[in-house]
């Protein structure tokens, strides 16, 4: 569970790095944007995608949040809970995607054209759920 400066730090810093386990057990490394839900940090991202096919067989994953500058930063190692269409239902799906754009850039001038993007695109939600927390954001 993420402290109440951390997700202050969260929330003025969406840029982040994450990296995940491929098969072979090498890393990767995947460039996001994220915004603090619920108790963790999340991120939105098609199910085809490298780092969704890693986290799904490897749920352990460390997530960089950190300025623009690089000078200061945040890093969360934990476990990743994946919600899409195979596992949630549409309008708790909707939700958490509605959720994480409103971290990130606030309101959208459309939700319905965003909700049938999201549907086309088959987006899915991955949230960092932290077990350990470091860094220099303090």
């Amino acid at each position: 569970m993420l402290r109440r400066q951390e997700k202050e730090f969260i929330r003025k810093n969406c840029r982040g790095v994450l990296s995940t386990f491929r098969k072979n057990g090498a890393m990767q490394l995947s460039i996001v944007s994220v915004g603090a839900f619920k108790d963790g940090v999340a991120f939105s991202t098609v199910l085809k995608r490298s780092k969704l096919v890693n986290l799904n067989r490897n749920s352990s994953c460390s997530l960089l949040i950190s300025t623009d500058d690089w000078s200061t930063y945040i890093v969360l190692e934990g476990r990743a809970d994946i919600l899409s269409n195979i596992n949630t239902g549409p309008d708790e799906l909707k939700e958490a995607l509605r959720g994480i754009y409103r971290e990130i850039l606030g309101e959208h001038p459309n939700w319905h054209e965003y909700d049938r993007a999201m549907i086309k695109d088959e987006r899915a939600v991955v949230v960092v759920q932290p077990l350990h927390v470091y860094g220099t954001f303090n």
